[in-house]
This record gives structure tokens, C-alpha cells and sequence, in this order.
């Protein structure tokens, strides 16, 4: 029983290494695609709305660059973890990570529960933060007329 359970665990751990490194291979042609698309910048631009649009394509394309490089980051550190023991289990929890989550996304850390968990935490933060900024403003605002 245990030796059929070894085995599954590491024919399991091959096709999530094999998943990981697919993805991590399509991530790096696609950044590679958005750096060599990247327009170079234009000399002579006609007006102000051609540069606002030219800036604005290219702070979309300098976004997908950063993300694509951020999740080749985490890929990355998934296949550490699977190199040390550890891929699949919760870093927050140690709880077992759904597979069905795994092959959706490879490089999850985080089971469902701790990574909703988490997400909500964001979120609060994210409503907070708008009033925190404002308070300081106002405060900050008060302390000049006084």
C-alpha cells in the first residue's frame, strides 16, 4: 500500500513539474514576444492625443511585462518547493492543496481557504487605504491653516 502510494506520489509530482515547466516555458515566449513588441519610441508625435495613446499602450505592454515576470517568479519558487518536498502543501496552513487546484494553477502556495483568506484581507485593506489617505491629507491640511 505504501510503496503504491509512493508511487503515485511521484508520478504526481512528475506532472506537475512537467505542467510547471510548460507554463513556465509559454511565459517566457510571451514576455519575450511583449519585449521585442514593445514600440520604440517615437521621435515626432503630432500631437497630444497621439502621445497620450502611445503612453498608454505602453504602459499596458510595461504591465503584462511585469506580470508575466511576476508569475515566472512564482513559478520558479514552485519548483523549489517541489525540489525540497514541500509543493503542494499550504505555506500557510500546511493543509494538502487541491490537485484540481495545482493543474489550474501550478504555482498556487496557498490552499483555496488560506488564498480567500487572503484576498479578503487585501480587499479590506485596498477599502481602508482611500480613508487613511484622506484623513492624512486633512489632517496634514488642519496643521497649515492653524
Amino acid at each position: 500500500m505504501t510503496r503504491e502510494k509512493g508511487a503515485r506520489n511521484r508520478e504526481r509530482q512528475q506532472v506537475l513539474k512537467t505542467l510547471l515547466e510548460e507554463r513556465h516555458r509559454e511565459i517566457q515566449t510571451k514576455l519575450r514576444t511583449l519585449r521585442e513588441t514593445l514600440p520604440a519610441e517615437v521621435a515626432e508625435v503630432k500631437d497630444a492625443e497621439e502621445q497620450s495613446v502611445n503612453d498608454f499602450v505602453r504602459d499596458v505592454e510595461l504591465a503584462l511585462i511585469e506580470m508575466t515576470s511576476a508569475t515566472l517568479g512564482q513559478i520558479d519558487e514552485a519548483m523549489r518547493r517541489l525540489e525540497e518536498g514541500t509543493y503542494g502543501l499550504c505555506a500557510n496552513c500546511g493543509a494538502e492543496i487541491a490537485e484540481a487546484r495545482l493543474t489550474a494553477v501550478p504555482f498556487a502556495s496557498l490552499c483555496r481557504a488560506c488564498q480567500e483568506a487572503q484576498e479578503s484581507l487585501q480587499a479590506q485593506q485596498r477599502e481602508a487605504r482611500p480613508f487613511a489617505g484622506l484623513l492624512a491629507t486633512e489632517g496634514a491640511e488642519i496643521r497649515r491653516t492653524r
